[in-house]
């Protein structure tokens, strides 16, 4: 199939920290090239991919202070995929809402995944006026505040099965990586390394629009012993963090569309102790890749179980539910279902 991936300007595909829509559409879009497709990645200049790659711009938009209106880059995107749209069966966005106004007049049939959380009331005007745009989920909680939508399939998030090494032997810390922000966990995170008497690394970027929060409620706890502020880290990193930990902390206060790291804890064996909001259940295996709790207490105690489970066990459940091989297969039965369905239909005479 001719396939363009369109991925966000604000960060490069991949990119080379935080940054996990950027991440999927990378291992989506170089899965697809190996398995024989012709591929187009409509992104910054800074991508590195072996796809073709069109790029308005020349760098992601995260970190050049040059740019100061990151939407306007966004519009010359767009009309760069307008411009070759007759060049492809099937264009995949992962560019939010967008492209919607321009995407219901495109050509070719086209699809676009949500990475982000829906329960923000002001969506609700945009999806409503868009109920024709196909949508992909990447969790089946992720639908709920518009389970009207027109929802195509729910395909989960995948990693390339060789990029994190598995670790067979438990670390002696306790992990939290990702972003920090309130509906993280952080402060949560921090209690229950304090409660277990366990060491806790933080591996983590903080925003811009994150600072106050950072500057107040975060950064005055980072003082107690057994904590280590580590920061944004890369993929190389990412994998000795994660591998080498006792457990993955994901204590979230919001709903979690689907959990990136969750899934790279267990590519590297590392059991995760989550709450239960948004996708933790679906992707979770409670009692086999970690513990599914919903307070401190029982995070606490479920740090206390972790030498029960088996750090196989969380290797085994990622090769079988979470590959980029198995995330690409089961877009290519998207693309070919909405091709199916924007083709004509012949009338026997």
């Amino acid at each position: 199939m001719r396939i363009a991936q369109v991925a966000p300007l604000i960060e490069s595909v991949p990119p080379k920290h935080y940054g996990g829509t950027e991440r999927i559409v990378s291992y989506l879009t170089e899965e697809l090239v190996r398995a024989g497709h012709e591929v187009t990645l409509f992104a910054s200049g800074d991508s590195i991919t072996n796809a073709r790659l069109i790029a308005p711009f020349q760098r992601s938009v995260r970190k050049n202070d040059r740019c100061k209106d990151p939407m306007a880059r966004e519009v010359v995107l767009m009309d760069h995929v307008v411009e070759h749209a007759h060049e492809f069966d099937v264009i995949h966005f992962h560019t939010g809402y967008l492209h919607f106004a321009v995407s219901r007049y495109l050509p070719v049939p086209h699809i676009t995944t949500l990475h982000g959380r829906l329960d923000i009331p002001d969506l609700v005007a945009v999806y409503d006026r868009f109920r024709d745009i196909p949508l992909n989920s990447i969790s089946n909680a992720q639908r709920a505040p518009i389970t009207w939508a027109n929802w195509q399939a729910t395909v989960y998030h995948g990693l390339p099965k060789d990029l994190f090494r598995f670790y067979p032997d438990r670390g002696d810390y306790l992990g939290f990586l990702g972003r920090i922000s309130p509906e993280k966990g952080i402060e949560r995170a921090i209690e229950i390394a304090k409660r277990v008497g366990m060491p806790l690394k933080i591996a983590a970027k903080v925003d811009r629009a994150d600072r106050r929060y950072f500057k107040r409620a975060v950064e005055p706890l980072l003082n107690q012993s057994g904590l280590e502020w580590i920061g944004e880290i890369s993929d190389k990193e990412k994998n000795k963090f994660l591998g080498n930990a006792y457990a993955l902390l994901f204590p979230i206060d919001w709903p979690e569309p689907f959990g990136l790291v969750m899934i790279e804890a267990m590519a590297c064996g590392t059991p995760v102790i989550a709450y239960r909001a948004g996708s933790v259940p679906e992707v979770m295996e409670d009692r086999v890749t970690g513990f599914v709790v919903t307070e401190v207490d029982a995070a606490v105690e479920a740090v206390r179980r972790v030498p029960a489970l088996r750090r196989e066990a969380c290797r085994k459940v990622f090769e079988k539910r979470f590959t980029a091989t198995r995330m690409a297969n089961d877009y290519l039965r998207v693309y070919e279902q909405i091709v199916r369905q924007r083709r004509p239909q012949t009338v026997a005479v």
